[in-house]
């Protein structure tokens, strides 16, 4: 009798414990050069970060010939001894619809870079992720591509996975990967409106309930960035990067008008972009409620908890939007 209660006590312990983990903090790196400043790495540091999730080139079309070619390859300014790399590939998804496309071909040249930029800096990887915004056209070789980039990489592979994708999974079919991200952000229409693209609920309660319906188990990723959506004439002409209310604020050449709207008084370049007298701009962001509110949701709608809450993106400038504790508060709802 008393073997069976110490074995129910421990399964029970083991239970308790499992289900009492939290999800680790990590990162997405999103520039084209790998240097940390000290507010990054103080920010690493609090939240015992030790996965970063980096950006090594994009996949696009050539302009003339219409082949496949990487953009902007990182560059690493300084050692990532401290930390496990998951090299994160960008390709376009009008890569997959060329015709005629060498599926082959395109994922040895993949996995052939990853490996060269790995050894010129001295580093390996046990992850690789793609990411890619494949559509029912792009399907085919997009799962071809995955099938064959697992095989000759011999790598845990992760892939990125947005709503519509988890919502209609039988149509556009789930890949051969060990695990995938779910991108919660980018949900809206861009738009001259008062709407945010960046985060909006309605549009996520579209498709939160098919979380629990999704085979493939799911890591989460957040937003902390902000942008500016920039209007003229009542029509949107671009997204500016690296801007937030309190910056706008500060800078005479912009009234603001409203919470998150701001006119240009004064024609003015900013961040090497030029405003014209009377243009407007919407910023777009993430409140610390907002993100403590998506956690809580997919929280409440996942059929089991992430091992990964990943942040995009680790830069100064999205990090000092939010007080320190943020991430560990997040972290906390799961």
């Amino acid at each position: 009798m008393k073997k069976i209660f110490f074995l129910v006590l421990f399964f029970s312990l083991l239970i308790s414990c499992n289900e009492n983990t939290k999800p680790i903090v990590s990162f997405y790196y999103w520039k084209t050069i790998f240097k940390l400043s000290e507010k990054e790495k103080e920010i690493l540091q609090e939240n015992n970060v030790r996965k970063i999730y980096i950006r090594y080139f994009d996949i696009d079309l050539h302009p003339k010939d219409t082949n496949p070619i990487p953009l902007t390859p990182i560059r690493f300014q300084e050692t990532m001894s401290d930390f496990e790399v998951v090299p994160v590939v960008f390709i376009k998804n009008k890569v997959l619809l060329r015709q005629n496309i060498d599926i082959e071909e395109l994922a040895q040249k993949t996995i052939g870079l990853v490996n060269e930029i790995n050894f010129e800096n001295k580093m390996d990887c046990k992850e690789i992720q793609i990411d890619c915004d494949w559509t029912l056209s792009s399907k085919d070789n997009y799962l071809k591509f995955i099938e064959k980039f697992k095989k000759l990489s011999g790598k845990k592979i992760s892939a990125t996975i947005r709503l519509h994708q988890v919502k209609y999974f039988k149509k556009t079919k789930i890949p051969n990967v060990d695990s995938g991200v779910l991108m919660y952000y980018n949900m809206g229409t861009i738009a001259a409106d008062s709407s945010n693209s960046v985060y909006d609920k309605k549009v996520a309660e579209r498709y939160l309930k098919s979380l629990k319906k999704y085979p493939l188990h799911l890591d989460f990723a957040l937003p902390i960035y902000s942008w500016g959506v920039h209007v003229r004439n009542q029509k949107v002409i671009g997204l500016r990067s690296k801007l937030n209310v309190s910056e706008l604020k500060d800078d005479k050449n912009f009234e603001q008008i409203s919470s998150f709207f701001f006119r240009v008084k004064h024609a003015n370049y900013k961040n090497g972009t030029f405003y014209e007298e009377n243009d407007v701009l919407k910023i777009e962001a993430v409140s610390s409620d907002d993100l403590i509110e998506m956690a809580e949701d997919l929280n409440d709608n996942s059929p089991q908890k992430p091992n990964e809450i990943i942040f995009y993106d680790l830069d100064q400038f999205n990090i000092k939007n939010y007080e320190k504790n943020i991430f560990k508060q997040v972290i906390s709802c799961f």
